[in-house]
């Protein structure tokens, strides 16, 4: 048995969608493709397909994309935080596998394929691509706390496909993808080694974070599993790499303040200039726009500004904040995203 699917739904191709679990040859076809195809089969006495088996397509533009299965933002338990942090590669990876374990591949009801190498999809393999890579910076920086870790992947993390336009999303019509689908982008292990600049935080800032929820004791108990910490202050500006600002459905303008440290993680004398594009309808004002770091590990702050001016479409907008080290050598990049408080 053959088959063929007329779909303009390009989903069907995605993992946990039902026609990959069918267990025989098939090609989907768009609808606009469709009538060709027909047409042929009927017009032919002898009409003739091929299928290509086991065919591995390198180059394939545009790439990568955001599955369809992909986790959106924000996140509900705190929206206040941008989530997805990163996209990592999630989707029919080829990879060691247990030759114990038999493979997906089948030939009938009782012959199945055993093989050191497997292809998965889903957060079993983008997890282990992020968390490989995190392995990766601790083990070349030791010193590095979690939270500069990940800072370093996020702000090395690349927006573009490899058409160096912004990367595409699946589940939304393969329009352009928004910070809530992809966070600040594919990580890069290369980049992320040598970022010049970290977003670092102690676990006494994850507290004043939990503080300023409507979290009790003792559930901020349960969660850090520890009595070192209290609430001296309630502070709900974690110092992130990423900046979100939630406005309500109907309101016609906002303003909202963050403030951050960098630390200097490059060389010892170093300037930083911000370059920021701002979400539509939106104003963003960074001061001071300059930082001068005179040693390696200084700190440095500054404050971020969002003015949302309203948007008759109540609909996400994104931009970004970007210091670029004034010889180029590093780009320090943390998405900027405005969202009506309806989608978290």
């Amino acid at each position: 048995m053959n088959i063929v699917l007329l779909s303009n739904f390009t989903g069907v191709l995605v993992f946990d969608y039902p026609l990959s679990h069918v267990e025989a040859p098939g090609v989907v076809i768009s609808s606009k493709d469709a009538l060709e195809v027909i047409n042929y089969a009927i017009s032919d006495d002898k009409p003739v397909a091929s299928i290509k088996f086991k065919q591995t397509i390198l180059g394939s533009k545009a790439a990568s994309i955001v599955s369809l299965t992909s986790s959106r933002g924000p996140s509900p338990s705190y929206p206040g935080v941008l989530k997805p942090d990163v996209m990592a590669p999630g989707s029919h990876v080829l990879s060691a596998w247990i030759p114990s374990l038999n493979k997906l591949d089948t030939t009938g009801p009782r012959t199945v394929f055993y093989n050191d190498f497997n292809l998965l999809s889903g957060t079993s393999v983008a997890c282990a691509h992020a968390s490989g890579m995190a392995a990766l910076l601790k083990g070349v920086h030791p010193e590095w706390s979690p939270a500069a870790i990940r800072s370093a992947m996020i702000t090395t993390a690349n927006p573009l496909d490899n058409t160096f336009n912004p990367i595409r999303d699946y589940g939304n019509n393969l329009q352009f993808a928004f910070p809530l689908a992809i966070g600040a982008g594919q990580i890069d292990s290369n980049r992320a080694l040598d970022p010049g600049l970290i977003y670092d935080a102690t676990p006494q800032d994850y507290v004043n974070l939990l503080c300023s929820t409507n979290f009790t004791k003792k559930q901020i108990l349960a969660i850090i599993n520890t009595n070192k910490y209290d609430c001296p202050r309630a502070y709900y500006d974690l110092n992130y790499p990423s900046f979100i600002a939630l406005y309500h459905d109907h309101a016609k303008w906002m303003d909202q303040k963050y403030t951050r440290t960098l630390t200097n993680v490059g060389e010892s004398v170093v300037t930083y200039k911000a370059m920021v594009t701002a979400p539509n309808f939106s104003e963003v004002v960074v001061s001071p726009n300059v930082l001068v770091f005179m040693k390696k590990h200084e700190r440095k702050s500054y404050n971020l500004t969002i003015k949302y001016k309203g948007n008759m479409e109540r609909r996400v907008s994104s931009g970004s904040l970007v210091w670029v080290e004034d010889n180029g050598k590093h780009t320090v990049r943390s998405p900027i995203v405005v969202s009506p408080l309806v989608f978290a």
